[in-house]
């Protein structure tokens, strides 16, 4: 589903002395299928202007359109339900909002609320848990007996089984340890390849939007700072350092290697031992290319 923002703006508790306009003047699309990393500084507005992608917020002015659905201040906010079944959001720490007995039923809380019959939401069930690397036979047991990865991917199923067409993801990788942050990771990747889902990434490290975004949305101060694909605003780096933005360390050392041994490798999504190998292979040839 492709989305889109004209000139929006949200105003929090307006006329008030607390007013404050978290957003402004944000305009952009994000094409059906896209994979989008949005990252700026702590209050920079990504929170802000991802809840307006199920409707958790209306916008103060402009339009949000997300497929063939419209969110404007002047308009009565309807198909609110029918939205947040296409859109399926993520939060931080999302194994905090498990509140049921079992792991099944957790699962099936979101599709039963929005209708949906015994036998799909079965099939959805054993479909969703598959997709995050979890086994049918643990869906009787409860949800606080497993790790803490474990809840973590038990809750993205119970997402997952809404079987929405946009999934946004609020820092998901937050608390995890490095190779817990990649599996997940790896798994949003998958799933959006799979499923042809547009996705959306707010998230604090480079690194990942850098290695699974194919465009990059910065924000500061509530607006638009800077788009574009992940090389192409990360190779800006004094940019990014005055919005308290960092390189990605595969960006920095790659630049170096250019500027100080004459070794130029693209960047193409090469893992660290990959480019490594790659280094290595040059420094012994002695060759620039």
């Amino acid at each position: 589903m492709e989305i889109s923002f004209d000139d929006v703006k949200y105003i929090y508790q307006p006329n008030s002395p607390f007013e404050h306009r978290a957003i402004d003047n944000l305009s952009f699309t994000i094409p059906s299928g896209s994979f989008v990393a949005v990252i700026g500084h702590t209050g920079s507005g990504k929170s802000t202007m991802i809840q307006h992608l199920n409707g958790l917020l209306i916008p103060t002015h402009g339009e949000v359109r997300v497929g063939d659905f419209s969110l404007k201040a002047d308009r009565k906010k309807t198909n609110l339900k029918a939205l947040r079944e296409q859109v399926g959001v993520v939060f931080q720490y999302p194994e905090h909002q498990l509140f049921e007995e079992t792991i099944q039923k957790d699962i099936a809380f979101g599709p039963s609320n929005f209708g949906v019959s015994e036998e799909e939401i079965q099939r959805r069930i054993h479909s969703s848990l598959q997709a995050v690397g979890l086994s049918s036979d643990m869906l009787e047991r409860s949800p606080f007996d497993l790790s803490g990865g474990q809840m973590r991917r038990v809750a993205i199923a119970g997402v997952l089984a809404m079987e929405p067409n946009v999934l946004v993801l609020d820092e998901p990788t937050a608390g995890l340890d490095p190779k817990g942050q990649r599996e997940i990771m790896d798994m949003f990747h998958d799933l959006h390849e799979d499923k042809g889902l547009t996705t959306v990434l707010v998230t604090h490290s480079m690194e990942d939007a850098l290695a699974y975004a194919d465009y990059c949305i910065v924000m500061d101060h509530g607006e638009m700072y800077m788009q574009g694909k992940p090389l192409e605003v990360f190779r800006q780096k004094e940019a990014l350092n005055a919005v308290g933005l960092e390189v990605p360390e595969i960006i920095e050392l790659l630049a170096k290697l250019e500027a100080e041994l004459d070794i130029s490798i693209p960047y193409e999504k090469q893992s660290l031992q990959e480019l490594a190998t790659l280094i290595n292979s040059k420094l012994k040839g002695g060759a620039s290319t």
